[in-house]
């Protein structure tokens, strides 16, 4: 099973093959390399758009991840029982928005953009943080995982982009 990662953005210049190899990789830490992935790399307008239709928010953001299995529980696998359901779900990337808080924060953009897509994987795994029950399961889950653990600090610090640092020198020790 694999990757389909499209670019349907012109804004900011993307090194496919290396977002492909990092999330080849996280897919394999997380021991679901056998499940397809889509990744789609959009502008702000596009994502803002989808944030908007489904999320009801009306702004740009890093990340929106529709899963295929809608129902999974943090740290439960997918059951998939024929071929067609070996699918985690597909992941949008807001590269422009992602390019301009590297931009505000000294970041390197590729690398973060690979801790944004793993904290998609992680949406697609089950793993929320939307209401308070949620985020709690999510810390507690967190405490028996190194790979999930930083990633409690997500968007409550109001800076999505600082949390993403923490990630980022974790994720980064992996990948070396």
């Amino acid at each position: 099973m694999g990757i389909v990662l499209r670019n349907l953005q012109n804004v900011v210049p993307l090194r496919r093959a290396r977002l492909r190899k990092d999330v080849e990789t996280l897919r394999h830490i997380l021991g679901v390399q056998k499940f397809d992935l889509g990744i789609i790399c959009v502008d702000n307008r596009k994502i803002q758009n989808l944030n908007r239709i489904y999320r009801k928010k009306n702004a740009p953001t890093d990340v929106l991840s529709f899963p295929f299995y809608e129902d999974l529980r943090p740290g439960k696998m997918p059951c998939a029982l024929h071929r067609d359901e070996f699918n985690l779900g597909d992941i949008f990337l807001g590269v422009e928005y992602v390019m301009q808080q590297c931009r505000e924060t000294s970041c390197d953009f590729h690398g973060t953009l690979t801790v944004v897509a793993a904290h998609g994987i992680c949406h697609l795994l089950g793993y929320r943080h939307e209401t308070e029950e949620e985020w709690n399961e999510v810390k507690k889950k967190k405490k028996n995982s190194p790979y999930i653990r930083t990633m409690d600090l997500n968007y409550s610090s109001g800076n999505p982009m600082l949390s993403h640092l923490i990630e980022l020198k974790y994720i980064s020790s992996l990948l070396s």
